[in-house]
């Protein structure tokens, strides 16, 4: 589903991926871990064609950075979600406007909007605060609000870029606990974070980004290196 090949990337003078290689399939859960700076956001947005790469090749489904066509870089993002630690919300907009947002600007319909609208404010555990504003929620129920706005258009892939940066501890978890739920629905995962403790209590494949390359670490090595 996602593969990239031989892959460099260099921003003022500084080496940031080196022959990077990497392979990510259907319905995969990976963490991408590694310290400030490493590349991490890099990488997320080589996938999400935000950025292209000095060397080499990234193909996301059909598309490939060495041929895609700017008109089509849209169509990409659509099937390839994002969501940050800053919530990037309408402040003037409540919970079902915000969601409905992203289905509006490719012209769907009304009842097409509010059947999906709903649906993913229910999968989210937030169908009840459809009317609320953004500031009348808490944290954890902003990034709930985010990940449903990038769900709406049905991704095959959900980029997370340190999603429970800004939260804590117990919203964090709830938030694990919504990413393991749209996993199991069929929906790929890539996380960037720093939050050691949530992937010793929700373990998937991990991958660490240090001096430029890429490695797979094994559940071992990770509970050994960061204990």
């Amino acid at each position: 589903m996602i593969e990239l090949f031989n892959v460099t990337v260099s921003i003022a003078n500084r080496t940031i991926l080196d022959n990077i290689h990497l392979r990510i399939d259907k319905g995969e859960f990976v963490y991408l871990i590694g310290r400030t700076g490493a590349g991490k956001t890099t990488l997320l947005r080589l996938i999400h064609m935000d950025l292209f790469p000095d060397s080499g090749n990234v193909v996301v489904d059909r598309f490939s950075s060495s041929s895609i066509k700017k008109r089509d870089i849209p169509l990409l993002r659509r099937k390839v979600a994002v969501i940050f630690q800053d919530f990037k919300l309408l402040p003037d907009r409540n919970v079902f406007d915000n969601v409905a947002f992203a289905l509006r600007v490719v012209g769907a319909n009304s009842r097409e909007i509010k059947s999906k609208v709903l649906t993913v404010l229910s999968n989210v555990g937030l169908h009840h605060k459809r009317y609320h504003m953004p500031h009348q929620l808490s944290g954890g129920e902003q990034q709930r609000v985010v990940i449903a706005r990038a769900l709406v258009n049905e991704p095959f892939i959900l980029l997370a870029d340190e999603p429970t940066g800004n939260l804590d501890p117990q919203a964090s978890q709830e938030i694990l606990d919504v990413l393991e739920h749209i996993n199991r629905s069929g929906t790929a995962v890539l996380m960037a974070t720093h939050n050691y403790e949530l992937i010793r209590n929700y373990p998937h494949r991990t991958l660490v980004l240090e001096n430029g390359r890429l490695q797979e670490i094994s559940r071992d090595q990770f509970l050994k290196n960061t204990n």
